[in-house]
């Protein structure tokens, strides 16, 4: 929490041209955006550097400073809940490879000067990693409710006719949030867990109907997103605007090929991998395919780890917007493509959280058994 205030009080970094200093804070790039009329991408911006981490380190601090001295901490299954809600949100990772790549670009603008705040959001994003790898739910719930593991909310359902035992034949539901695996009633509806009250189901309702609503969506806007400006600049030698690949152009023409690399991966080559494979995993369930299954829940992992690092060149734009603004001589502007870029991204996670990799294996349950 003390590396939160520091990394939003002092500036990020700082940019001299011709005697005329431009220094930012996060806040302030936030604001900037917002004035530019981009309130879409400030919001988004604010919400996964800010809010979220604030969210999850104070909702950590609210359960964990109250068992340090054997109090029970108020509320705890709302404020897991929302802890647990922050944790896919927290991009701080994601945004100091942004910054990075900002760095890059700017320093073939004018001299730049590295603030306090990108040390202080380094740090912060090792403590973080660090937190919640060291943070165990159930321990915490051990401490907190004498309720056992399995919780009965109903009558078991009789086993479906497979040689292997799974949960859900046996009327078991596990809650993603606080993990509890809880016994449900055969035709149970709007049931919440015993433990943290969050939904409890069988399977994600309406599934597959969210997920490609939310899949279509994010093809439409992938179009606008690449082939509309991303970046308006204007400068003492005229006006140019900037897509996402002539961005990754410069970086490559500059000889920051690692960096053109990794912005061409995370912002063309991973939003478009996402629609594809969930997709195909999400059609391959609609069709019952027993093929595969192993490998198509490696695809759903890999997908929903890679979906946060889209957010890197929403990240640089907002560093750029907020720190090229010396007026006569040189500002930029974000262009209507970003907005387009981050609601691909928002869409793409999204549908990611809505597919539910169980129906996957419900099809190739009873072969998987047999073999």
């Amino acid at each position: 929490m003390v590396l939160i205030v520091i990394s939003n009080l002092y500036p990020i970094v700082g940019l001299s041209i011709n005697g005329t200093v431009v220094q930012t804070t996060l806040g302030g790039a936030v604001r900037v955006l917002y004035l530019d009329g981009m309130w879409p991408l400030a919001g988004l911006v604010f919400a996964t550097t800010i809010l979220m981490p604030v969210v999850q380190t104070a909702s950590m601090l609210w359960i964990l400073l109250p068992l340090s001295v054997n109090r029970i901490p108020w509320h705890t299954a709302m404020v897991f809940r929302l802890y647990h809600l922050a944790g896919p949100w927290t991009m701080t990772e994601v945004l100091i490879l942004g910054l990075l790549v900002a760095l890059v670009k700017l320093a073939h603008i004018a001299s730049v000067a590295v603030g306090v705040a990108l040390w202080s959001f380094g740090a912060l994003m090792l403590v973080l990693a660090a937190a919640a790898a060291a943070f165990e739910p159930r321990d915490l719930w051990s401490r907190v409710t004498a309720e056992r593991d399995t919780v009965d909310a109903g009558q078991a359902r009789e086993p479906a006719p497979c040689d292997a035992v799974t949960a859900a034949q046996h009327g078991l539901a596990l809650c993603h949030d606080c993990g509890l695996l809880a016994r449900v009633p055969a035709h149970g509806q709007n049931l919440s867990c015993p433990r943290c009250g969050a939904s409890l189901h069988m399977r994600t309702p309406n599934s597959l109907s969210r997920t490609w609503a939310l899949l279509i969506a994010a093809t439409v806007l992938y179009i606008p997103a690449n082939v509309l400006p991303v970046m308006n600049t204007s400068s003492l030698f005229g006006a140019q605007k900037d897509t996402i690949m002539s961005g990754v152009a410069y970086l490559w023409t500059s000889g920051s090929w690692l960096l053109a690399a990794i912005v061409f991966i995370a912002s063309v080559a991973v939003p478009m991998l996402k629609i594809l494979a969930l997709a195909y995993l999400t059609a391959s369930t609609q069709l019952q395919s027993k093929r595969l299954p192993e490998q198509r829940t490696r695809i759903y992992r890999a997908v929903e780890f890679v979906g946060r690092w889209s957010m890197l060149d929403i990240y640089v734009i907002t560093m750029l917007v907020a720190l090229v603004q010396f007026k006569s001589l040189a500002t930029i502007e974000a262009g209507p493509a970003a907005i387009a870029f981050g609601a691909v991204v928002v869409l793409t996670m999204f549908a990611a959280m809505t597919f539910d990799p169980r129906l996957i294996w419900d099809a190739a349950e009873c072969d998987h058994a047999r073999s």
